[in-house]
């Protein structure tokens, strides 16, 4: 079998920032995998199109540039709030480097990491955390099975004891 549509995919890979002697952002190793439908429309398209047609055994190495993967920083995603929009969370939330999700007023929510803070306002960056890094993956193909019917409706790998349809008594 080869890495294609409607395929569950194991991998083990490291993703390291810059290339392949860059700082460990990620490590999916043989004990902990990452198992994925592929196709879904659910990773990075280049990700993907980098794994495509490889064989289960099949080691891979490549790099994503930030226009490949998760885009450029923007200094508009990088802003200042009030700091009472952030008293339900509680002081210890004011943390530099703290994820944190907020909602806004349509209900959204939005993932940002606290950059710094004062008396009156917090620095929010709402950028993605990988957002401007170039991104290097080396790792090999460890299993490719074919998606099981629920896989297929979902498109999504679903845990051998996990997800079943309703049963009626």
């Amino acid at each position: 079998m080869i890495v294609e549509e409607q395929n569950i995919i194991t991998v083990a890979y490291e993703l390291r920032e810059g290339g392949p002697k860059g700082e460990l952002l990620e490590r999916m190793d043989a004990n902990y995998p990452f198992k994925f439908y592929f196709g879904s429309g659910c990773l990075l398209p280049a990700f993907e199109q980098r794994l495509e047609g490889l064989e289960e055994g099949q080691p891979f190495e490549f790099t994503l540039s930030p226009e490949e993967a998760y885009g450029p920083a923007y200094r508009q995603n990088i802003l200042g709030l009030p700091r009472q929009a952030f008293q339900h969370l509680g002081d210890n939330v004011l943390t530099k480097g703290n994820y944190i999700t907020l909602t806004d007023d349509q209900g959204e929510a939005h993932n940002g990491r606290i950059l710094s803070w004062t008396d009156d306002d917090v620095t929010v960056d709402f950028n993605h955390a990988m957002a401007g890094k170039t991104l290097h993956f080396s790792g090999v193909v460890l299993n490719i099975r074919k998606a099981t019917v629920d896989e297929l409706i979902r498109k999504s790998y679903i845990e051998e004891d996990g997800l079943r349809g309703w049963e009626e008594d």
